[in-house]
């Protein structure tokens, strides 16, 4: 296990519970933007930051491992001076949520997992795509991720949000991409999940077409004990940003819980 120093930005009262945001594969903390404001009116500190070979955060070589962005998000905590946060993660973040919640669990006060997975098969379809990327650049897979993180709905309503997005895919170094889907096509989370003993919520898209509600939030949701599940509608991969007000409502009144 190895930490890097990932870029972060840190928006609301310097003195209010602080949240970490951590975001999916191919995104960069602007994917958490409508989140900022909302909670940082509530007295929350608000903490996001990119994920290794992401945005503005260090691209070490592959191969990474969970654990390693794990360590990551606890060397961030270490630099910002607390011991104790609420973490919010997406797809990717989500799973490295989860990890911490295993893994460090006196650094976690809550976890919320959005729209992701405790493991995520099948492994060869992650292997492809880390090779196409390395070949042709993640611009190569902006189209079809966008294709997941949005209704198509949303996409043809919002064409100028969508083309946002496809960029901030295809501006992610092939790298950094290509070392997180390896991280993604290894890990396996299930039988861990009993470990978990921070107040969690889980949020699913209706429409995700990535990671269900049944076969993949449902699980996590049974597998930590007392964790609660909760599905948005009309709302596929990225729904903190296509359904912003009701994730986060549902943050919101999770972290006020806990």
């Amino acid at each position: 296990m190895s930490a890097v120093k990932p870029h972060w930005v840190a928006e609301g009262p310097e003195d209010g519970p602080v949240v970490v945001f951590g975001g999916s594969l191919g995104s960069d903390l602007r994917m958490w933007e409508p989140q900022v404001a909302p909670l940082a009116e509530r007295g929350f500190r608000v903490v996001r930051y990119d994920t290794r070979g992401h945005g503005a955060s260090p691209v070490p070589p592959g191969p990474y491992e969970l654990e390693d962005l794990g360590a990551d998000v606890l060397a961030l905590l270490d630099e910002l001076g607390v011991e104790r946060v609420h973490h919010v993660g997406l797809s990717l973040g989500g799973m490295t949520g989860m990890w911490l919640g295993i893994h460090a669990p006196e650094r976690i006060a809550s976890l919320v997992l959005c729209c992701t997975s405790a493991k995520f098969g099948p492994p060869s379809m992650w292997a492809e795509r880390a090779r196409t990327v390395r070949a042709e650049g993640t611009a190569a897979v902006a189209d079809a991720g966008v294709s997941r993180w949005l209704t198509p709905g949303y996409r043809e309503r919002h064409p100028d949000r969508a083309e946002f997005l496809r960029a901030m895919i295809a501006a992610v170094p092939a790298e950094g991409y290509a070392a997180c889907c390896g991280v993604i096509e290894r890990m396996d989370l299930l039988e861990l999940l009993p470990k978990v003993t921070a107040p969690t919520l889980v949020i699913a898209g209706a429409e995700d077409p990535a990671t269900s509600p049944a076969e993949h939030a449902r699980p996590i949701a049974e597998g930590i004990p007392g964790a609660r599940l909760e599905v948005v509608a009309d709302a596929a991969h990225l729904g903190s940003y296509e359904q912003p007000g009701e994730f986060t409502r549902l943050i919101l009144d999770h972290l006020e819980r806990a």
